[in-house]
């Protein structure tokens, strides 16, 4: 089994996610460039937009770099497209059927990469092919699983039941909780939230300040019958809570939801009317720094708190 180092290139096992409205050419370049692998985020462009990021990112990187791309996107196809059209070697699917594109996306030589949030849709991907899969527990921040299952429990349950490098998320922003993800069989980690709270993401300042601010229990999964999302409670949401306890339909939701509230939360600033994705672990963010930066934080972090468990037990 490679490592992820291997795998993608990069000097330190870290994936950035590729979250909707913050991940754009300057995070992905800015992460790539410290060590770990960044990812353009598709869900919330269009492919004219993508193809442009794209030539950024190659612009400002020469290092890998990839592309998340939700599979139930529209315009999925045309998308992919453009990918391979622009040289990307790496993408990271996500919220869709892997069979549906890993084949067509290996045969052109591309790493492929799916995000999961169970067991069984882990072997589901590992079936259809993919390299490595991203096992997200439902402590990360915006779109999530259903079964609410946390990532401490997950990962070594995905570990067990596939022999295909597994990269962990949900939950973790710190060195600390790196190395506890490599302790329960994680060959990686993926971040998103703590790159969120930084210089060089996309989303609003309004919104990076505001992760500064919350706590522990400043977040909520909802909209479970729609598509789960973890968002910050602010004003929209606890309207969209208040429907929801009062039996609210699927289609009366969906018409409160309306369209662009996630871009108008996360990219505009509107703190109480947009959607604000982001993760449990937002409560130990309490800077903005810039991403080589934090990752360097990170990796010395995890490389003292090694040390102290060697020290302590052994």
């Amino acid at each position: 089994m490679k490592t992820i180092n291997e795998l993608f290139g990069i000097r330190y096992p870290i994936v950035q996610g590729g979250m909707v409205w913050c991940s754009g050419w300057e995070l992905a370049s800015a992460v790539s460039n410290a060590g770990g692998l960044g990812l353009i985020g598709a869900g919330s462009m269009k492919p004219d937009v993508l193809r442009l990021h794209i030539k950024k990112c190659k612009a400002a990187t020469d290092k890998p770099f990839g592309v998340n791309v939700p599979l139930l996107y529209s315009q999925t196809a045309e998308v992919l497209q453009i990918i391979v059209d622009e040289g990307v070697k790496i993408v990271f699917t996500s919220a869709g059927n892997p069979q549906t594109w890993t084949a067509w996306l290996k045969e052109r030589g591309m790493v492929v990469v799916h995000v999961v949030a169970s067991v069984k849709f882990a072997q589901k991907a590992q079936t259809a092919g993919v390299h490595a899969i991203v096992a997200e527990g439902f402590e990360a921040g915006g779109h999530n699983g259903f079964d609410e299952t946390t990532t401490l429990t997950l990962i070594p349950q995905v570990v067990q039941k596939v022999s295909i490098p597994v990269i962990a998320a949900g939950g973790i922003a710190t060195g600390s909780g790196m190395l506890a993800a490599f302790a329960l069989g994680a060959k990686g980690v993926q971040i998103g939230s703590r790159f969120v709270a930084s210089v060089e993401a996309s989303a609003h300042e309004r919104f990076k300040q505001k992760i500064l601010e919350l706590d522990d229990t400043a977040t909520k999964l909802t909209l479970k019958s729609l598509v789960p999302v973890r968002l910050v409670k602010n004003a929209f949401m606890l309207r969209a809570e208040t429907a929801i306890n009062s039996g609210a339909s699927k289609e009366e939701l969906s018409q409160m939801l309306g369209k662009g509230r996630a871009k108008l939360g996360m990219f505009d600033g509107d703190l109480d009317e947009g959607e604000l994705e982001i993760g449990q672990i937002a409560g130990l963010i309490n800077e903005i720094l810039p991403v080589e930066t934090i990752i360097n934080q990170m990796i010395a972090e995890f490389n003292t708190e090694k040390e102290k468990l060697l020290n302590l037990y052994f």
